[in-house]
């Protein structure tokens, strides 16, 4: 696997399987955001799904990957500490804001640092239609995002500061894609940096929700449980594919592509979360898939 991988790395093959990559992290984030915003408080959802993650991810780190080079550790620190104010971040606009209104502020304000990112750090360049397609495609995440500020009557008294912390949980999710990019590229064996990615990721909520997660009573404690499995899987999918993505082909496409997680959340918010999707909101999907495609077509 680790061979055919590397084999694809700046391959017209490797393009088209990094996109196929990167839309399936865009549904499967969409999912995990739905995961952390449900039934539980936030924090203690993204406590059990690191915790879980981290648990699994280790067998693997210790017996199954070769060993990190030296080089790697300093770069797993950094992960560590760019992932862990993503997380505080991102709480803290589930916590204050209805899902349909928060995640596409918080995936609308990452493509455009994130390609600016992958231009300074990997020097790839868009071209005028890619940009024009980034703008589309911003221009229906934050008008999906206003619509929704109109419409819902969710979280209202908490919406300006959730906002707030959307734009700046959105500039993390640039550094981290920028970062975790370069984290991947900097060791020969993906798969090194993936398992060893999870185990160190997993640990700071865990342990800074314990007190909370104590007083949680026992009949909710299978239920988040159960939570932490299925966000676990699908973060292992999730994140994996992404930065699988952005290690075989363009960072810059990746990231954008990745963002039309914000069409699958609101399809999820509508069938999981039971907000309303009406003509509008289905119109400024579009808009954001179009977006994305021109990125694609006129790279």
């Amino acid at each position: 696997m680790t061979e055919w991988l590397l084999s694809l790395e700046g391959t017209g093959a490797g393009r088209q399987v990094a996109m196929a990559l990167a839309l399936m992290a865009a549904f499967l984030h969409a999912l995990f955001g739905a995961l952390q915003k449900g039934r539980h408080d936030p924090w203690l959802s993204r406590a059990a799904i690191d915790a879980v993650y981290a648990v699994l991810a280790a067998p693997f780190a210790l017996l199954v990957v070769p060993w990190p080079e030296p080089h790697m550790w300093p770069v797993f620190a950094g992960a560590f500490v760019i992932h862990t104010f993503y997380k505080l971040a991102q709480a803290m606009t589930f916590q204050r804001g209805a899902y349909g209104v928060v995640y596409p502020v918080v995936r609308g304000t990452g493509p455009f640092f994130a390609v600016i990112g992958a231009g300074l750090v990997f020097g790839e360049h868009f071209t005028a239609g890619q940009w024009a397609g980034v703008a589309v495609l911003m221009a229906g995440i934050f008008g999906l995002a206003l619509y929704n500020l109109r419409t819902v009557s969710v979280d209202r008294e908490t919406m300006v500061p959730a906002l707030l912390w959307a734009v700046v949980t959105g500039a993390f999710v640039a550094l981290y894609t920028t970062y975790d990019a370069y984290g991947i590229r900097a060791t020969a064996d993906p798969f090194t940096f993936l398992a060893w990615f999870f185990v160190i990721d997993g640990v700071f909520m865990p342990v800074y929700m314990w007190p909370r997660w104590r007083r949680l009573p026992s009949s909710e404690m299978r239920p988040l449980l159960r939570r932490g499995l299925v966000g676990a899987i699908v973060a292992y999918l999730s994140f994996g594919a992404i930065l699988l993505a952005t290690r075989i082909g363009p960072v810059g496409e990746a990231a954008v592509l990745r963002e039309t997680s914000v069409v699958f959340a609101a399809l999820i918010a509508r069938v999981v979360l039971g907000e309303r999707v009406g003509p509008r909101r289905l119109g400024l999907m579009a808009m954001i898939a179009a977006g994305a495609v021109t990125v694609k077509l006129a790279g």
